[in-house]
């Protein structure tokens, strides 16, 4: 005769577990709880909306990116391409007075044409991604300033939109991401192309051996992340009816990248299971929304929140490098 473990011994079992498995969940929780007592107002309903359209952007642009960076590569222009997205999208809707539709395909287009070129430097040209992408952030950022010398501002009610409106009770900037980790888990899940980012990141020359197009695919990545970071700009230029070629999407390729390390994925490439990525990236997404969202309600100094951000990143690293040797 069996008998089963008294409820708390297994109930805290499981919880160890999870804390094993996810450990940036349990340092989440314990955040929220020291943001809401010191703050009381962290929980609000107003508040968590902010944080749920800020962590929307950033969850956007951190699936591909995160596919990408599982593929072997890396995108460093992200912040940029966001910035040029936004105020292309500003531009068609607010001083050209195109429809939203077309607005936002403008934006796309793009961060799709500079995530070709990343793409062809990269993976056709054998270029290193952390160089071209690097020097891409500063070209990109440069040419926004070229093309957009001034502040844009007044984009329209129907640009407005796209950051502002509710689809079902629920922002749409939420609905957008989504649908985005929806579309990331069954690529992953039921495609050969999901397969294939893991394949060619854990082995490129074994991948190529096996007939598959090493190229490509790390390619069509680079494209979709450029076109994700430019709808991520248009959300924003519309939720603020403002994009500065400055400042707008200023560090964000830091942010997205620690969101992204966060939720468990190398740089070495190759890492992660196929829900445990997006699920890791989701966490990664909300502890930096969370976190970013707690320190200004405490009215923390600039510098100390970026202090934060970069404990957050290198914190990341090392869950990346040393979280699935802990679980062995």
């Amino acid at each position: 005769m069996t008998t089963a473990l008294p409820l708390p011994r297994t109930l805290a079992g499981s919880g160890l577990n999870t804390a094993r498995r996810h450990p940036l969940l349990v340092v989440l929780i314990l955040m929220v709880l020291v943001f809401q007592l010191t703050t009381g107002s962290f929980l609000d309903a107003g508040n968590l909306r902010g944080i749920a359209t800020d962590a929307a952007t950033l969850a956007i642009v951190a699936v591909p990116l995160a596919l990408l960076v599982i593929s072997g590569y890396l995108d460093l222009s992200v912040g940029s391409t966001l910035a040029l997205g936004g105020l292309v999208g500003g531009w068609l809707a607010g001083q050209h007075h195109q429809s939203p539709v077309v607005a936002v395909l403008g934006a796309l287009a793009v961060g799709a044409a500079v995530g070709a070129v990343n793409g062809i430097l990269c993976c056709y040209l054998g270029l290193s991604a952390f160089i071209v992408t690097l020097g891409m952030l500063t070209a990109v950022r440069g040419l926004a300033q070229q093309l957009f010398p001034l502040p844009l501002s007044s984009f329209g009610s129907g640009f407005a939109w796209l950051g502002g409106s509710r689809i079902a009770g629920i922002d749409a900037p939420v609905v957008l991401a989504g649908l985005v980790l929806v579309a990331g888990a069954l690529f992953l899940a039921v495609t050969p192309g999901g397969r294939h980012v893991f394949a060619i990141g854990v082995n490129r020359e074994a991948a190529y051996l096996s007939g598959i197009n090493v190229r490509r695919m790390p390619f069509a990545l680079f494209v979709v992340t450029g076109g994700a970071a430019a709808l991520a700009g248009a959300i924003k230029a519309s939720v603020l009816d403002s994009a500065v070629a400055g400042t707008s999407g200023a560090g964000f390729e830091l942010t997205v990248l620690t969101a992204v390390l966060l939720g468990g994925v190398a740089l070495t490439g190759g890492s992660g299971s196929i829900f445990g990525v997006l699920l890791g990236v989701l966490l990664g997404v909300l502890f930096l929304g969370s976190l970013q969202n707690g320190l200004t309600l405490l009215n923390v100094p600039t510098f100390w929140q970026q202090m934060a951000q970069g404990t957050a990143l290198v914190a990341g690293a090392a869950l990346a490098c040393f979280g699935p040797r802990a679980t062995r």
